[in-house]
């Protein structure tokens, strides 16, 4: 799987602890930024993200900032994002097999490096259930989604 991963400066260090894990697990990923901790702006960087799974160019996101929330609103401006603030990994199972998300937004500031790792492994290895009421709550959230872009 491809994955685009990106950060403001407060989820920095995360990423990088990230980037690794998503190696050991055998995936390849995308940079997006930011590149230290210098400050930077969150929005300039969760869209980068956004946008490459929106496009196909990546599989799946995942987005970092010190609360989770900004890079969260920034993501779910894209169309067809679907990104959920998680803050452990019964939360992103449920996210998966309910809501499909497809990029994970991570708050560095209230979550330990060891669960935000359990948290990645649990994203990247949990499907959509498709189940029927899923998949009509999904139909709706994109009905939704198609009525503001007009």
């Amino acid at each position: 799987m491809k994955v685009a991963v990106g950060s403001d400066h407060r989820g920095y260090a995360l990423k990088e602890k990230i980037k690794k894990c998503l190696e050991d697990l055998g995936h390849s990923w995308m940079d997006m930024g930011a590149k230290s901790t210098q400050s930077v702006d969150w929005p300039d960087l969760g869209v980068k993200v956004a946008e490459s799974v929106a496009s196909g160019e990546c599989d799946r996101g995942i987005a970092i900032c010190g609360s989770g929330i900004g890079m969260s609103m920034v993501n779910n401006k894209v169309p067809g994002i679907r990104a959920g603030l998680c803050h452990n990994v019964a939360n992103v199972r449920r996210a998966r097999e309910d809501t499909d998300i497809n990029i994970l937004t991570i708050g560095a500031d209230f979550c330990a490096k060891d669960l935000a790792l359990e948290m990645v492994k649990t994203f990247l290895s949990i499907d959509f259930t498709r189940e029927e009421r899923h998949i009509r709550r999904l139909e709706k959230l994109k009905a939704i989604e198609e009525r503001y872009l007009k």
